[in-house]
């Protein structure tokens, strides 16, 4: 499966790169795809939320009034959910929202992506490249010259570039990984996946 690998002025070169078909072509897994996208989110969250449940609030265990005879209803203390500042009745309490899936669910999930995003031509490959100096004017620059200035995009690196990363964020839809860490989430959350040419190699070895 070759696709043509572009310079970072938006221009087709000469070159082109053979993208593997067990990696890039493969029938894509809707489930496999959310339930990697379901555990990326859940393990994301802090799980910090809390309340005050009747046995946390400070008061007297003093009951109000008298069990009968006032013509209301019967009440216990202060701390009763019925007032104002009791204890909320089942509130939430500091949990963890993680859950495993298998390696090789999540490793069909992330080939089920890249094959969606092949199929409806969404993905890039440029030449390897650099900056001098971070410049986020010269990566919006890049970012333009293929019309993608107003799209998500994820930048794939095959090893870390500073230059590169301090580059990109600033922009608000643009993201930068490796290679090694792409993710189902970061995938599918992309209009267009940009990949530079070494980075091929090390996505068919990793996954």
């Amino acid at each position: 499966m070759k696709i043509a690998i572009h310079n970072i002025k938006g221009k087709e070169t000469k070159k082109q790169v053979d993208l593997s078909k067990d990696i890039f072509g493969v029938e894509p897994n809707d489930h496999a795809i959310y339930l990697d996208v379901k555990q990326h989110l859940a393990n994301r969250r802090k799980g910090t939320h809390s309340s005050k449940e009747r046995g946390d609030i400070v008061g007297s265990r003093r009951k109000l009034r008298k069990q009968k005879g006032s013509g209301a209803a019967r009440v216990g203390d202060i701390k009763n959910p019925i007032f104002r500042g009791g204890g909320r009745v089942f509130g939430p309490r500091p949990r963890s929202y993680e859950f495993k899936v298998n390696k090789k669910v999540k490793r069909l999930a992330r080939k089920s992506a890249l094959s969606y995003k092949l199929s409806e031509k969404n993905i890039i490959v440029l030449e390897d490249f650099s900056f001098e100096n971070p410049s986020t004017k010269m990566y919006s620059s890049t970012l333009n010259n293929f019309d993608l200035l107003n799209n998500k995009t994820l930048l794939v690196l095959d090893k870390p570039n500073k230059n590169i990363l301090l580059s990109s964020r600033n922009l608000s839809k643009a993201k930068v990984v490796l290679a090694s860490e792409l993710n189902t989430y970061d995938i599918m959350n992309a209009n267009k996946m940009l990949f530079v040419e070494s980075s091929i190699k090390v996505v068919e070895e990793t996954f």
